[in-house]
């Protein structure tokens, strides 16, 4: 059996506990070493091969998955965060569903969660946001036209920003297009839940100094929206009036 592993965001401990489990009896390793923290590798199990995929082709990477494979051996494939979120995983699943590969996904603790963690925020506040948006500026990898940041600025939803830290003025001026204003709260942070991670908080306004002068241009998740800094109403869940099927109001 193949698994795709989320590793989570840099604390070696927020890898979940079946997948730890799976790691340490795992034959083979191919992991995400320009991402992953290195720290999980020793929670696996004496004699396993480990490869740093950093340096590997996609082809590479499935022809190791074949040669073990065919040895009856188990592979984990441990990436960063959560799989599923600018992963790549879907190139990689492909591949082994044309050799009849078996394979799994194990769901990890992403950077964007990890971020709202660090800045102890909550994307999703009554009548602020109910909303969270995934997304990251066009670099080398093009975005839909339709899914332009400026365009999903109108929407006033939280948004969380990924790969786009070393284009931070790019960022901020889509954003300030889309909002329509320079106040919104903006949030960066740089290797969250690692040891050396770093916060700044701002506005569209002066995030972009802040940046430069920490000199940050990579790792970094941005986090912008009302949701960092604002009043909102309290959720109903909680309400004493409010009845639901566990509790009755007043």
């Amino acid at each position: 059996m193949v698994y795709f592993i989320g590793a989570g965001p840099g604390d070696v401990d927020l890898i979940t506990v079946k997948g730890r489990e799976i790691l340490s009896k795992a034959d083979v390793i191919i992991y995400a070493g320009s991402l992953v923290n290195s720290e999980h590798l020793k929670f696996c199990k004496e004699g396993s091969k480990v490869y740093n995929s950093a340096s590997m082709t996609l082809p590479e990477v499935i022809e190791v998955i074949r040669e073990f494979h065919g040895e009856d051996k188990t592979i984990v494939r441990l990436h960063t965060g959560d799989p599923a979120i600018y992963g790549a995983i879907k190139e990689q699943m492909d591949e082994l569903e044309k050799y009849d590969i078996e394979y799994k996904v194990i769901p990890g603790v992403s950077s964007f969660s990890a971020a709202a963690a660090a800045i102890k925020k909550e994307f999703t506040l009554p009548s602020v946001s109910q909303t969270v948006i995934l997304t990251r500026v066009e670099g080398r990898t093009p975005v839909p036209a339709n899914q332009d940041l400026e365009i999903l600025a109108r929407t006033n939803a939280s948004m969380a920003i990924f790969l786009s830290i070393s284009m931070i003025d790019k960022v901020v001026a889509k954003l300030k297009k889309g909002y329509g204003r320079g106040d919104v709260p903006i949030a960066v942070v740089e290797r969250a839940t690692w040891e050396d991670e770093r916060i700044l908080i701002g506005t569209l306004d002066n995030i972009s100094e802040k940046v430069k002068e920490a000199k940050i241009v990579k790792c970094a998740q941005i986090l912008v929206g009302d949701f960092i800094d604002c009043d909102y109403e309290k959720s109903l869940l909680y309400d004493e009036s409010f009845s639901h099927m566990y509790r009755k109001g007043k």
